[in-house]
């Protein structure tokens, strides 16, 4: 069992991110739908990418947000 605390500021910008930016709810739904497509997209050999551009291009941008957060790597000079 991992019992890593998140630093303040990083408790800051996930408060900010989930105030400002996404609802939760949204969050998880988008990081669902995400996987879901992903999987599909495995399973058929791309076809469902193709129907779900959109959803991909959203899902990555919020998990890229989320992930920034959490751990700032494009921040880095």
């Amino acid at each position: 069992m991992i019992t890593n605390t998140l630093s303040k500021e990083t408790e800051l910008r996930l408060k900010d991110f989930f105030s400002n930016s996404i609802d939760p709810k949204l969050m998880a739904k988008t990081i669902r739908k995400l996987n879901y497509i992903l999987a599909l997209s495995i399973m058929r050999d791309c076809e469902t990418m193709e129907n779900e551009k959109i959803s991909l291009q959203d899902g990555f941008y919020w998990l890229n947000e989320l992930a920034e957060i959490l751990n700032p790597y494009l921040d880095v000079e």
